[in-house]
């Protein structure tokens, strides 16, 4: 059977045997991600497979299924002999000051539920410095407490990290006492609502999480090599774009601006607006052994070199 597992940005496609135990799969997933097989945990609808003895069928994976893999948080070096207490954090819901982004204020240490407000900051700084991924996170999600880490100085990092904790606290405080005032107080009620949308968008996210996890990763976009006039080009290939568009300087490189028809001028509008200096009637694109004709508007800022819309695409029905 097939099946596929999504791992952070990516989708592996596996073709294995129902009958295959789980100990065979994390060999083929470590062969594939480069991840060792210590370092990551697989789920299916929201259930870890730990029994590694146990078969693909016996968790009830069907032909066609997805599976998830995430990687393991690796456990800080003890300092002093004392417990770090600090297991994996789920950094989608810290709240940041300033922004609307979220950590979570619990932690789970050794199958227990420990608040933030526990956790040692100098052990949650080595966990963060030995994961480059997590890292990556917190620059996205968490620029100030970001910058404290990447300067090396761990009394900056313990300080921002106190500042905001301090921070989420005085505005928890602040938003319990209006509740508790006056529950049917305007602003109140405007919390509470605020509250109940994001619950409901939670809930929405795990459900996208568990029934269609590639949702989660990016998409590549279509590059293909092609020559123009005798001259390499990279092209993107649109469908959403109404015209092939090439830039004013892959135009003169490959030597069609002498004819450039500029009674064609105008301005392409669609995410931004750039201006259309001219157009080129026809011209020859060789993809792999074949030769396209096509014609070009001249874009005078236009970032990538060549465009091939959808009137090139449907001309010669790709």
């Amino acid at each position: 059977m097939k099946i596929s597992v999504t791992f952070e940005d990516n989708l592996y496609s596996l073709d294995i045997s129902d009958d295959s135990e789980i100990e065979i799969l994390k060999p083929l997933l470590e062969f594939e991600s480069g991840v060792p097989a210590s370092d990551f945990a697989i789920y299916y609808n929201g259930y870890q497979l730990k029994e590694v003895k146990k078969s693909l069928k016996y968790f009830g994976v069907k032909d066609g299924d997805i599976l998830v893999m995430t990687r393991r948080m690796p456990r800080p070096p003890q300092q002093n002999q004392r417990s770090s207490g600090v297991g994996s954090i789920d950094w989608s819901s810290i709240r940041v000051p300033g922004t609307s982004s979220r950590v979570s204020s619990t932690i789970s240490d050794q199958g227990g539920q420990v608040p933030l407000g526990s956790v040692d900051p100098l052990a949650l700084r080595e966990v963060l410095l030995a994961d480059a991924h997590r890292r990556s996170l917190l620059k996205e999600r968490n620029p100030p407490l970001s910058e404290a880490l990447e300067s090396g100085d761990p009394q900056r990092f313990v300080a921002v990290f106190n500042q905001q904790k301090k921070t989420r606290e005085e505005q928890e405080a602040l938003r319990m006492r209006m509740i508790q005032a006056d529950p049917l107080d305007i602003e109140a009620q405007q919390q509470i609502a605020e509250e109940i949308q994001q619950a409901n968008i939670n809930t929405n996210m795990e459900t996208a999480f568990e029934f269609s996890p590639e949702s989660f990763g990016q998409v590549t976009m279509l590059y293909i090599n092609c020559l123009v006039n005798g001259q390499p080009v990279k092209a993107f290939v649109d469908s959403g774009a109404q015209m092939t568009i090439m830039s004013v300087a892959c135009a003169e490189r490959c030597n069609i601006m002498r004819l450039l028809d500029r009674r064609w001028a105008g301005l392409a509008k669609g995410v931004g607006t750039q201006k259309i200096i001219g157009r080129v009637h026809v011209a020859q694109i060789q993809i792999e052994q074949d030769f396209l004709a096509s014609s070009f508007s001249v874009l005078e800022a236009q970032p990538m070199d060549m465009l091939l819309g959808l009137d090139m695409l449907k001309r010669h029905q790709v």
